[in-house]
């Protein structure tokens, strides 16, 4: 990617600067709402918006190519401090427009104000609503992106511990996977990934999770166990800094003897497909090539 493009991108950055500080709290929440909207584009989905109890989530129904018997529940990202339905709209209704499922996003609690373990209680009530009113476990592909990586993979090793049905599969962008803060491509990509700073990452990770221990697998699913683990597909992009957490993934469901395949987009960032232009389309379309290949046993 060109310098200037990095440059221009990172000028326009909405989860730039200190995520503790409560004036830019503010400001990047309402930009990132605002970036949801102006990124999401304009397919042929119906979106419903309902409650689950007091927590905000949508329904995203495509209405061309529509497969009722497989949903989508959709984990947003944000670091855990910002983020919501309008935001969550865009990789909503490009999952729904790729796959042709249904997919719902919620909005969860936030930190500082809602530090853990308000979001993942919201995740299980939202994941305990599908199982009882909308789909069996297998027929639930769990989505994430960064943050919400973070959290489809938590909600996931939880299940498994105590003995529950998990997803038939995840797919997760640029997911977060180690609170730790040390992997090498935090200083490698420190200039290249226009969306995200280390800044940013750790004082999120720190507002989320107070003074608890970061390796515990709660905060950091890296740590946890993958064993009977669920397939999981994961998208990076080469310029991202949280691209470790996502190769160290994979590492860790193959040695647990998982199946993990992890797309690397050679000219991608964080979470790159959100934004519009040919290499989001692509990466949709690798996506979709994949579910259809899992789930129908074709490409």
């Amino acid at each position: 990617m060109k310098n200037g493009w990095v440059k221009t991108l990172k000028t326009l950055n909405f989860i730039s600067g200190k995520s503790t500080s409560e004036e830019e709290l503010k400001r990047h929440r309402k930009l990132a709402e605002w970036a949801g909207r102006l990124a999401t584009p304009k397919g042929d989905v119906e979106r419903r918006r309902f409650q689950i109890g007091s927590i905000p989530c949508e329904e995203f129904k495509p209405s061309a190519t529509h497969d009722p018997d497989y949903v989508i529940l959709y984990c947003h990202g944000g670091g855990y401090v910002s983020g919501g339905l309008d935001y969550a709209g865009n990789l909503s209704t490009k999952l729904a427009m790729a796959t042709g499922f249904t997919v719902y996003s919620f909005a969860y609690r936030l930190a500082p104000e809602h530090p853990y373990p308000a979001a993942p209680e919201d995740a299980s009530a939202v994941w305990d609503y599908l199982m009882e009113n909308v789909a069996q476990a297998g027929h639930v592909l769990l989505v994430g992106d960064s943050a919400g990586g973070n959290m489809a993979l938590c909600l996931t090793q939880r299940l498994i511990s105590e003995g529950k049905p998990v997803p038939r599969e995840l797919l997760l962008f640029s997911p977060w996977t180690d609170m730790t803060g040390t992997s090498e491509s935090y200083e490698t990509n420190q200039d290249i990934d226009p969306i995200l700073t280390k800044e940013f990452v750790m004082n999120s990770a720190n507002a989320y999770m107070g003074e608890n221990d970061p390796t515990d697998p709660v905060f950091s699913p890296l740590y946890g166990s993958f064993k009977d683990f669920p397939p999981v597909y994961i998208m990076a992009g080469r310029n991202g800094i949280l691209l470790d957490d996502s190769v160290k993934l994979k590492e860790k469901i193959d040695s647990s003897g998982g199946k993990a395949e992890l797309d690397i987009e050679e000219k991608g960032w964080h979470v790159y497909q959100q934004m519009p232009g040919s290499m989001a389309k692509k990466a949709m379309k690798r996506l979709a090539e994949h579910v259809s290949y899992e789930i129908y046993g074709k490409r």
